[in-house]
């Protein structure tokens, strides 16, 4: 059973591992925990939520909390797009929040809004043979960060990398020879 306190605890240590804080409002904070504890709920996995998920998994692994564009977000604009994570200033209220740019590429917003009406919830498995057939499938990559080596199995490497957040351009597909 997915519960309030549980994605709370998972953000939590989430933001302390990676040198963020969560919202320092706690109306905005609990409404973005019922967000994502319905979002877990809704689809099995937990997905932004401030963002159109799919429902499926491939296409929306750039969207799980904390998204790919959490971390730019974050260093660039003090919080992330739904504004969960914010920098301490922010935190401190030192500095206002303010409009973050959606970062997620267009192709990726409409896949999410042309298969969202076609997938339902917890039918997903079903489902998902069916219309794989109808709709085009996602070519997955492995990706390594040049500077600390971590590797990735996604469509496109993430805008930092999670180890030591360095920029996607220090990013290399490995291809078999």
């Amino acid at each position: 059973m997915i519960t309030l306190e549980k994605i709370r605890r998972r953000a939590e240590n989430d933001a302390k591992s990676n040198g963020c804080y969560l919202n320092p409002d706690s109306e905005i904070l609990k409404d973005l925990f019922e967000g994502l504890k319905r979002n877990e709920e809704h689809y099995g996995y937990n997905t932004c939520p401030c963002r159109l998920a799919s429902g499926r998994f491939e296409y929306d692994r750039d969207i799980l909390c904390p998204c790919d564009y959490r971390d730019t977000d974050v260093l660039e604009y003090g919080s992330c797009y739904c504004t969960l994570y914010v920098r301490k200033d922010v935190f401190e209220e030192q500095t206002p929040l303010s409009q973050i740019p959606e970062r997620r590429p267009l192709h990726k917003q409409e896949r999410a809004y042309e298969d969202a009406h076609i997938i339902k919830p917890k039918e997903q498995d079903v489902t998902n043979s069916i219309i794989k057939k109808d709709t085009p499938s996602i070519r997955l990559k492995y990706w390594y960060c040049k500077q600390c080596g971590y590797i990735c199995y996604r469509e496109e490497p993430p805008y930092l990398c999670p180890i030591c957040k360095a920029n996607r351009e220090l990013f290399a597909e490995i291809t078999q020879s």
